[in-house]
C-alpha cells in the first residue's frame, strides 16, 4: 500500500482504507516526519514578538524538570505536579499548555519538548487530539489508562473538544494520567478554558471544561502565519490536463477527483488518515470545489495536516484553496481549524510548484 508509483500509473487515495493495529497506534506516537528533528535551538522566535522566546525558556524548564533516572524522574514529577496524600487533590496546574493562532509555531515547540525531554521515546508519548480519542477506542479506556501511566510525558497536539463526549472521555483520561504522574503538554488556538465553546450547549459541561483548564498553565504564543512569512503567493490553481500529467510522471503521486476523496473521506477514521498517505511524495487533486458541509469539512481539516505533518505537496485544478470554505464555516466555531488548513495547504501548494517544472 505504500509503494511508490510506477510506470504503471499514479496510486488513488480513493483506493486506500488502512487498518492500524492498536500496538502500532502506540508505537507510533512519535513527532510526525516534518518534526522529527526539530529542537528549541532550531525554533527562531519573532524578535517583535516577546512572547515566542519567553515560550522557549518556558518549555526549556519544563523539560528539565522531568530528566533524570527512574529514581530522578519520580522527583522531576514532584517538582512539576507536586501530590500529598492519595486523596489530597494535587495543586496547581500538571502541564503546559501553548496558545496561540495558526502558523506561530507551536506544534514545532510541542515536538521541540518531546525531542528535548530525557527519557526513552517509549517513555513519551506525541499525538493529535483525534489520535489520543482514537486509541481510547481502540484499547478501551482502562487499558489507554495503563499504556500511558508508564509515560512521563504526553504531548497532544491540535487540542480541541468538538462534541460532548470528547470532553468527558479527555477530562476524565487526563485526571487519571495526571494522578499516575504523567506531564502534559499541549497545543491549540482555544485556550482550555474557551474549548467548545459555540459548538455545543457549553453549560451543560462546564464542570469538565473547567476541569481539563486546570490541567495546564496557559502559555500564549503570538506572532502572524510563519509558513507565508515574506513567501511569494500560492500558485493559481491549474489546469486538470496538467494535473494529470505530473501525477501521470511523478513517482510516489496520487491522483484523486477532489469530490471522490471527500466521499471516499467518510468511509475512513480521520485517525487513519495518515496511514493513508504513507509512501506518498505528492497528492494531485482534479476538480477541487468548496466543500459542502461542515462534517467534510472537518474531515479535510485532518487530512490536510496529515499531509503537512508528512511534507507531502499537493498539486490541484479547480478552485483556489482559500476558497474550499464557505464564509459561515469561516466565521462560525471551527474558524481556526480551517483557516490552519487553508494555511497548510496553500504551503503545500506552493512545494508542488516545482513539479510542474520538472521534465520527469
Amino acid at each position: 500500500m505504500g509503494s511508490a508509483a510506477t510506470h504503471e500509473g499514479p496510486l488513488a487515495l480513493t483506493s486506500r482504507a488502512p487498518r492500524v493495529p492498536a500496538d502500532q497506534l502506540v508505537a507510533e506516537m512519535v513527532p510526525p516526519p516534518r518534526f522529527g528533528v526539530v529542537s528549541f535551538d532550531n525554533y527562531l522566535p519573532d524578535p517583535n514578538q516577546p512572547s515566542q522566546a519567553e515560550a522557549v525558556r518556558v518549555l526549556r524548564t519544563f523539560a528539565a524538570g522531568l530528566g533524570g533516572g527512574a529514581s530522578a524522574a519520580d522527583g522531576g514529577r514532584r517538582r512539576w505536579f507536586r501530590r500529598t496524600a492519595k486523596t489530597a487533590a494535587p495543586g496547581g496546574p500538571r502541564g503546559v499548555y501553548l496558545d496561540g493562532g495558526y502558523g506561530v509555531g507551536k506544534t514545532h515547540l510541542l515536538a521541540s519538548l518531546w525531542h528535548a525531554t530525557p527519557a526513552a521515546p517509549e517513555q513519551k508519548a506525541f499525538g493529535t487530539f483525534v489520535e489520543l480519542t482514537n486509541l481510547v477506542g481502540a484499547l478501551g479506556f482502562q487499558e489507554t489508562v495503563r499504556t500511558l501511566s508508564g509515560h512521563r510525558l504526553l504531548c497532544i497536539d491540535e487540542f480541541e473538544l468538538d462534541d460532548p463526549g470528547d470532553t468527558v472521555l479527555v477530562s476524565s483520561l487526563l485526571s487519571r494520567l495526571v494522578e499516575s504522574g504523567v506531564a502534559l503538554a499541549a497545543t491549540s488556538n482555544t485556550l482550555p478554558g474557551k474549548l467548545g465553546e459555540g459548538r455545543f450547549a457549553a453549560a451543560d459541561f462546564l464542570r469538565e471544561i473547567q476541569g481539563l483548564s486546570a490541567h495546564f498553565q496557559p502559555l500564549r504564543i503570538d506572532g502572524d502565519d510563519y509558513r507565508h512569512r515574506g513567501l511569494p503567493a500560492a500558485p493559481e490553481p491549474y489546469a486538470d490536463a496538467t494535473v494529470t500529467e505530473v501525477a501521470q510522471r511523478t513517482r510516489g503521486a496520487s491522483l484523486d477527483d477532489f469530490g471522490a476523496l471527500l466521499t471516499h473521506l467518510s468511509t475512513v477514521h480521520p485517525s487513519r488518515y495518515g496511514a493513508m498517505t504513507d509512501g506518498l511524495h505528492a497528492v494531485c487533486l482534479t476538480g477541487v470545489t468548496p466543500v459542502p458541509d461542515q462534517s467534510t469539512a472537518l474531515r479535510l481539516v485532518v487530512l490536510a495536516d496529515r499531509l503537512y505533518d508528512r511534507e507531502v505537496p499537493v498539486l490541484a485544478s479547480g478552485v483556489p484553496f482559500d476558497q474550499l470554505f464557505s464564509e459561515d464555516m469561516l466565521n462560525g466555531g471551527y474558524r481556526k481549524k480551517y483557516f490552519r488548513a487553508i494555511s497548510r495547504l496553500t504551503a503545500l501548494a506552493r512545494d508542488a510548484k516545482g513539479l510542474t517544472e520538472v521534465a520527469g
